[in-house]
């Protein structure tokens, strides 16, 4: 296992700052995430810790020791880039044996080291065939044994799954977390999937522009992120603009949309006639015979569930959830819609409004 440490990590190119001023601290044996829009930094970030590129300014430590200069292949890192980057002209099992062999470890170590991890990415079976002969699916799985062979106690894997089907991301991001959980190895994985992030993670890096806009475990940012960028790129939310209306002596807040109606919130710090947002996720939104009217616009089936856009007389749009099995609405129908208070997040209301705040470019 590996303890990472990025102490003010910046990667310009020219005038462009692909990254600025990153500091984070990583555990051993931790499995994270870096997340977030395309073009923000992700990619940069993970090659300047494995050492495929110097960072412009700052330092990065590996179990308290400076590497910042030290190149990759002396870095002790295993590496999976996005598109499979297998050895066509090599079986399976050789594949695999790459790393041992580089490293002289001697005939024996190549076929235990090939072996094991074909056998727990469960490939062995398949050892002496050839890439070609394999779907994307279990190419990948191979490319994560060869680097696993390796040895390396931190595992850099770069958008790894986005180039498989749907189906076989789901199947192989489960297998993935498992692997290295039992290997005990430190774990940086790149995605844009914010679902991918949430279901493999210990914690994810959320970024945007270049920087570091939020660390936190996937249920922490999932229920309580701290921005409205945040709250709209992880999971699917609901944000509507209010004004603080009234406070409760133990801190219970009124908030009024822009079309007059209130809603009630739990406890915030905001103050009487502050101008906030709110967050709260469709599925923390309900039917009632009394509550925020609204018109039926859009009812999409999702497989499960039925997703309800509705409109607001404030011309706010909110959405929520219906079971398959429940009576669904038709549009042009008004409903009436009550928020689980205490699934609320305000937040300040930023200057740039939210289209400018959510933005993802």
């Amino acid at each position: 296992m590996a303890r990472i440490k990025l102490e003010r990590i910046s990667m310009r190119f020219g005038d462009f700052y692909a990254v600025r001023d990153i500091s984070l601290d990583i555990n051993n044996g931790e499995y994270v995430t870096i997340l977030g829009p395309s073009g923000c930094g992700k990619t940069t970030l993970i090659k300047v810790i494995s050492g495929i590129w110097r960072p412009t300014e700052g330092k990065v430590y590996v179990d308290g020791m400076d590497v910042t200069d030290i190149p990759m292949e002396d870095r002790d890192v295993g590496y999976v880039f996005q598109n499979i980057a297998l050895f066509p002209h090599m079986s399976l099992k050789e594949n695999v044996a790459y790393s041992p062999r580089v490293k002289d470890q001697g005939d024996e170590a190549m076929e235990s080291l090939s072996t094991e991890y074909l056998e727990l990415v469960g490939m062995l079976a398949r050892a002496g065939m050839f890439p070609d002969e394999l779907s994307g699916g279990e190419q990948q799985k191979v490319a994560i044994a060869r680097a696993l062979a390796s040895g390396s106690k931190m595992l850099m894997l770069d958008e790894p799954l986005s180039a498989l089907d749907a189906r076989v991301r789901v199947e192989l991001r489960y297998e993935l977390r498992r692997l290295v959980k039992k290997l005990g190895i430190t774990v940086l994985h790149v995605t844009h999937d914010q679902e991918e992030a949430m279901s493999v993670s210990d914690r994810i890096v959320l970024m945007r522009y270049g920087a570091i806009a939020e660390v936190g475990t996937p249920l922490e940012i999932y229920r309580r992120p701290k921005s409205v960028f945040a709250a709209n790129f992880i999971g699917e939310t609901n944000l509507l603009e209010c004004t603080v209306s009234d406070k409760s002596k133990n801190g219970k807040t009124k908030l009024k949309l822009r079309g007059g109606e209130e809603i009630r919130a739990s406890k915030t710090d905001f103050k009487v006639g502050d101008p906030v947002v709110i967050s709260v996720r469709p599925e923390h939104v309900y039917t009632a015979t009394d509550g925020l009217e609204a018109e039926v616009t859009a009812v999409v089936f999702m497989g499960t569930y039925w997703r309800v856009r509705t409109t607001a007389a404030s011309r706010d749009f909110v959405e929520y959830n219906v079971s398959s099995d429940d009576e669904v609405p038709s549009i042009g129908d008004r409903v009436h819609l009550v928020f689980n208070k205490k699934a609320i997040v305000v937040f300040e209301r930023p200057r740039g409004g939210i289209e400018g705040e959510i933005k993802l470019e």
